[in-house]
């Protein structure tokens, strides 16, 4: 078998509905329900967002609080292991709002989005100097790994600022997010063009939005990537016209990512390779 592959379940995200899928985790008692199932399907990471009572996106801190207590609760007693990794994005939240969560969940990552762009050509997803100046002293502070989530290319010169400037450590992580309408698009030219951007002695792990998810899932095994990003944060289809679960998405990768010759990661195996800290 080749190296180990990471498989991240991306369970909720801030804008899938339950009007687009039944299937979206929204509650605390869901998204720990879901991580569960997740985990037995072969995820080692979880990527969590939070909702409020509506399902709308929420970044109170008492919500991320919830989420990690009855995650961790439902982890331990079917006896199972997950690296926890908690979203930072929210444009509409003060950057206070935005932080406060980390330093008191502990996650063993967060997200760290290398800069702002137009989201769908919709709306500004912002995430400004100031922010992630700070972001990147909190994460060295609390031993959090970020997570760099590249979306489009000038991310890639906009994470070797920060690293150059001491606001990120190396080795690095880069997460692509490929296929966001208004960034770079899920195929083969997008990955041309980052890959030889990565810092020496990186990792990357890749995902596509929508129509591009599978392309993209294929692309990076490929290109022998560490990591493999799902769920329904980012395509809730499994194919045409059929709703998936988070756990049908991690089953599709696994399998896949086998018939490839990879060995699927623990979340032991994620900590070593990615090198993190187990703080709860």
């Amino acid at each position: 078998m080749g190296k180990k592959l990471i498989i991240q379940a991306c369970l909720l995200g801030a804008g899938t509905t339950r009007k687009q899928t039944p299937y979206v985790p929204i509650t605390p008692d869901e998204i720990a329900e879901d991580t569960v199932r997740c985990v037995k399907a072969g995820a080692a990471i979880v990527h969590i967002h939070a909702r409020d009572k509506d399902g709308n996106n929420s970044m109170d801190t008492q919500t991320f609080i919830e989420i990690c207590d009855k995650t961790r609760e439902a982890l331990a007693k079917n006896n199972l292991d997950c690296v926890i990794n908690l979203t930072s994005s929210g444009s509409k939240f003060s950057e206070d709002l935005r932080l406060a969560h980390l330093p008191i969940c502990l996650p063993e990552m967060c997200s760290y989005d290398p800069g702002s762009l137009n989201w769908a050509n919709s709306y500004v997803f912002l995430n400004t100097p100031q922010f992630l100046n700070r972001l990147g002293d909190l994460c060295q502070e609390y031993q959090i790994k970020p997570e760099i989530e590249v979306f489009d290319g000038g991310h890639m010169q906009s994470t070797e600022h920060y690293v150059k400037t001491g606001k990120l450590l190396q080795p690095v992580h880069y997460q692509f997010v490929l296929g966001v309408t208004g960034a770079m698009p899920g195929n083969m030219d997008s990955l041309n063009y980052l890959l030889p951007k990565m810092l020496p002695g990186s990792t990357w792990s890749i995902t596509g939005i929508g129509r591009s998810h599978k392309t993209c899932m294929m692309l990076g095994l490929a290109n022998d990537c560490d990591g493999l990003r799902v769920g329904v944060e980012d395509n809730i289809y499994y194919e045409k016209g059929v709703l998936a679960t988070n756990a049908q998405l991690v089953e599709r990768a696994v399998r896949i990512s086998e018939d490839y010759g990879r060995e699927i990661a623990t979340a032991a195996d994620a900590r070593e390779i990615l090198g993190l800290v187990k703080h709860v």
